[in-house]
């Protein structure tokens, strides 16, 4: 789970206006953030199968995000990319 501080700074980074917390940039900078998380947890825990399985239903909606942006706004989406291969 991501802290309020972490989300906040994770919208303004990826938000198009000032008003913007939804767009599928921001979704996608949250489920990057929400998806490096897990891996950390699931490196220390083996076993927690729930959390796994948490983690792909992640990377399955970041994925969907990723497809519709490169479909509908092919620039927004290699900066996206960019940003999410320099982590």
């Amino acid at each position: 789970m991501l802290k309020k501080e972490d989300k906040k700074q994770i919208i303004q980074d990826n938000q198009i206006n000032e008003t913007d917390t939804g767009s599928s940039e921001v979704q996608i900078g949250l489920l990057t953030k929400e998806i490096e998380s897990l891996t950390e947890h699931l490196k220390a825990h083996i076993h927690d199968f729930s959390s796994r399985r948490g983690l792909i239903k992640k990377v399955s909606q970041r994925r969907k995000f990723l497809k519709y942006l490169q479909a509908n706004d092919p620039k927004s989406y290699e900066k996206i990319i960019k940003k999410i291969r320099r982590k």
